[in-house]
């Protein structure tokens, strides 16, 4: 009996370091593992960059085991791994459609109370939307735009996620390694001291 392929969502945070994304797909691709979005920014903390990834498994063992590997980087700061349960998840896709197929459809306005899109341009040429949401919605308009409308350019963003967490999961362990090295420094100063 094969079991159900989960979506996992890795965060991965890193110093804005050359050759950090490399390092990581690397472990994607030894695992055989496909990553489905990637989108990367800096975080809450400063100098801290966040790599949102998803990817499919069809066991959390195997993500169990990820996590401990990309954490042995060097350029790493630490890695995580969710379920949709734990996020607050969103993606953004761009919709381009031809103003004249539009406006035979029927009104913009109609458009954007029926899917709740923000209208980023609009042409005698073309129509820009602009939709936030999870994957199921952004591809549902894209099908059902598709199927009356047409499209002519579609893109869709990587997931972006915060966990459910009152703070970013990396501020305890940062903080939790600040006080260890404080501890680490008053100890050595005293151990000049006795040596004196």
């Amino acid at each position: 009996m094969s079991e159900k392929r989960t979506l996992y969502t890795i965060t991965v945070f890193s110093e804005n370091t050359v050759g950090v994304l490399n390092q990581i797909t690397t472990i994607f691709t030894r695992r055989q593992l496909n990553i489905e979005t990637l989108s990367v920014s800096p975080s809450a903390i400063r100098g801290i960059h966040k790599f949102t990834i998803t990817t499919f498994s069809d066991s959390e063992e195997m993500i169990q085991k990820l996590i401990p590997l990309i954490d042995k980087r060097v350029d790493i700061l630490k890695a995580y791994y969710n379920t949709d349960e734990d996020l607050v998840h969103q993606e953004v896709a761009l919709y381009k459609l031809s103003t004249e197929k539009v406006l035979e459809h029927g009104s913009i306005e109609y458009l954007v109370r029926k899917y709740n899109v923000c209208i980023l341009e609009v042409s005698k040429d073309c129509v820009v939307f602009l939709k936030a949401g999870h994957y199921e919605e952004t591809q549902g308009l894209f099908d059902e735009l598709a199927e009356s409308i047409g499209v002519l350019q579609f893109v869709r963003s990587g997931r972006i996620a915060i966990t459910k967490s009152k703070v970013e999961r990396l501020s305890d362990m940062l903080e939790k390694r600040e006080r260890e090295q404080n501890i680490n420094f008053a100890e050595s100063g005293a151990l000049l001291r006795e040596e004196r």
